[in-house]
């Protein structure tokens, strides 16, 4: 089975050969905002994080505290159901997570999206993990990984892909997460993380899975 970093650098690859020049200007946006050293301000292995209460696809108010009741937790934050570098993480890390489980810990994923859309209801029961709600960017910004999408890419999605961020996330239409992964411990402090503005890299399961262990 291909690992996750090999799948993305497909789909990397098969953006390039369709469409170079949106590549191209992708990269230049990515290299700017390493530059400017943005999502370096994100918690780090230590710091306490920061305490939430978001709604699931039902609505239902979930904290922090009350997943940390049941051992480690680990944090992901997505962009969307639209993105397909987002779904080929969370289908990965829903593969591994009888391993997961074994070792006493959950997982959490966290994206802007309103509840009830960012997976359906068949798809969270399926993957067997906790779906919740960031709309306004607050928890991501918390965790010191909002992003503010860059016009270029926000044209590019309103244009190219008929996205409406702003209908998706009830409102918010320029904040998004840096798809960034944090494993915290029942004293609710993190004892690892991933962190990398390139939306289109993501954590390895096997690394998350190490660290666990």
């Amino acid at each position: 089975m291909k690992s996750l970093k090999e799948q993305t650098e497909a789909k990397i690859e098969a953006g390039r050969q369709a469409n170079p020049e949106f590549m191209q200007r992708v990269d230049e946006i990515i290299a700017q905002a390493k530059a400017f050293q943005q999502g370096n301000g994100a918690i780090d292995i230590g710091d306490k994080a920061p305490e939430f209460s978001l709604p699931d696809a039902d609505g239902q108010s979930v904290s922090l505290a009350d997943l940390l009741k049941h051992g480690p937790l680990i944090v992901t934050f997505y962009r969307g159901s639209w993105c397909p570098y987002c779904n080929l993480q969370l289908r990965a890390l829903s593969a591994r997570l009888d391993e997961i489980h074994a070792l006493g810990a959950q997982l959490v994923a966290i994206s802007p999206q309103v509840p009830d859309g960012s997976m359906t209801k068949d798809a969270i029961s399926e993957m067997d993990f906790s779906v919740l709600s960031d709309q306004d960017a607050q928890v991501a910004a918390a965790f010191g990984v909002a992003w503010e999408v860059p016009e270029f890419m926000a044209e590019h999605m309103r244009v190219d892909r008929q996205l409406d961020l702003a209908d998706i996330n009830n409102g918010n239409g320029h904040v998004l997460p840096i798809p960034a992964t944090f494993i915290i411990g029942r004293d609710g402090v993190v004892t690892w993380r991933y962190v990398d503005v390139d939306y289109r890299t993501r954590s390895e399961p096997d690394d998350i899975i190490a660290a666990l262990k």
